[in-house]
């Protein structure tokens, strides 16, 4: 998803209280920030499944579209840490409402788009603002202690299940009435979100630095100067490799190429098989985070059930190529790879979270969003040069490959580890735009 920009503020000293006491003022101090990051998310889950639709539209090749979500990419990549540091400085309200505005302005661009270059302002705007997520991270970081930084930071996981679960369908029905009206609906909602910031959230100081800033380069140097830190790292970034490889835009491009009778870019309804395909794999994510993942991670612990779940993607994907021959080989597929992804992610955040102190954790997921964004430019240029040339089977084989290759990794033994929380957390999904 988006990277996390800045470290997370030092907390206010508070009154010590007993362990396990309760906290009933946390979910008052989270339900403002989740509400509106579920309204930034149904905007950003409207417009990433049709987005390729969209520019192919005004011409765009394969790998121009690729292209296209690598300028988002790399915008975001330099801007996000830029509006953390501004945010840290003035206090992460003000920064939120700004960059909520700045995505308003980037659906507006490309739902008046007459011409492909309109489409790339439309995204380098949004990947120069795009800190709304991030922002909303470091918020969440404010209000909590650090040992329920882990579970608060599965509120954005949330909003994102919720999102691809409803957004993606909405918008491919829109698309057939106007192509534009997924992206003004979009636009309104980031409105929205800007005017539940301004009278939701309440504005906090920002807090005293505490001694002297490390850069995010420098916090992933010292993270990867230190062996168990540097092995989750490792196998969250492969595991984002995969997941980008296949959710990054290449999976569009993929569909239009092997069931061309469905997801063609001059069919109508092309825009409503992609949204249901979406929901389709949404819907299987939110039933495995939801009734899944607590119950094997209790029964077989975090590593074993990230080795299912990577070899789950591993088979789930490597025959995507083979299944010309009927849409429902497809989706069984699918079913099998996204059950995979669907514990990976939560079972890897709670092994990065493990890997480091309580005070650390919020850096180290940090640092796991900037290598998320790395992956982010990478991939969509990757999927659609394996596109244009057709190479449908190899595309599989590849997401195939990454999901082994962490399968391998994870197996490896390392030496034991303290271990912080033993709770599964919901990771932060990606977002490309």
């Amino acid at each position: 998803m988006t990277e996390s920009a800045s470290n997370p503020a030092a907390l206010p000293a508070k009154t010590p209280e007993a362990p396990g006491a309760p906290r009933p003022s946390l979910m008052k101090a989270l339900l403002p920030i989740f509400i509106i990051v579920l309204i930034d998310v149904f905007g950003l889950t409207l417009i990433i499944p049709i987005l390729p639709l969209y520019a192919q539209r005004f011409g765009a090749s394969d790998m121009t579209v690729g292209l296209l979500l690598t300028a988002f990419a790399i915008c975001q990549f330099f801007a996000s840490p830029v509006l953390g540091r501004v945010s840290d400085s003035v206090g992460r309200k003000p920064v939120l409402i700004v960059s909520q505005l700045g995505m308003l302005a980037s659906y507006l661009v490309l739902g008046a788009a007459q011409s492909l270059w309109m489409v790339f302002l439309g995204r380098i705007i949004a990947g120069i603002t795009a800190g709304n997520l991030s922002i909303a991270q470091a918020y969440i970081s404010d209000v909590t202690r650090p040992e329920e930084r882990t579970k608060a930071y599965g509120l954005i996981g949330v909003a994102f299940g919720a999102g691809f679960v409803f957004g993606p369908p909405i918008a491919g029905f829109l698309m057939e009435w106007h192509d534009s009206a997924p992206f003004y609906l979009a636009a309104i909602l980031s409105g929205l979100s800007a005017l539940a910031t301004t009278v939701l959230l309440p504005h906090r100081e920002p807090a005293p630095a505490q001694g002297p800033r490390r850069s995010r380069i420098g916090e992933i140097t010292e993270l990867f100067a230190r062996p168990e830190p540097r092995r989750r790292l490792v196998e969250f970034f492969v595991f984002q490799m995969s997941f980008s490889l296949l959710m990054g835009g290449g999976f569009i491009l993929f569909l239009q190429h092997l069931f061309p009778q469905y997801f063609a870019p001059e069919l109508r309804t092309s825009g409503r098989h992609v949204g249901l395909m979406f929901l389709y794999t949404g819907v299987i994510g939110s039933i495995v985070q939801g009734a899944f993942v607590g119950r094997l991670a209790k029964r077989l612990g975090e590593e074993r059930l990230a080795v299912v779940g990577f070899v789950c993607g591993a088979l789930g994907h490597c025959l995507m190529g083979f299944t010309g021959f009927a849409l429902w080989s497809l989706l069984g597929m699918m079913a099998v790879g996204q059950f995979g992804f669907g514990v990976v992610r939560p079972a890897l955040t709670t092994l990065l979270t493990k890997s480091v102190g309580p005070h650390e954790q919020g850096k180290v997921l940090g640092v796991s969003t900037s290598l998320t964004s790395i992956s982010q430019i990478v991939c969509p240029i990757l999927a659609a040069s394996l596109a244009q040339r057709r190479h449908l089977v190899g595309y599989g084989l590849l997401v195939s490959a990454f999901a082994a290759l962490g399968a391998v990794l994870v197996m490896q033994r390392s030496a034991p580890t303290p271990t912080v929380t033993p709770t599964v957390a919901s990771g932060e999904p990606d977002a490309k735009g």
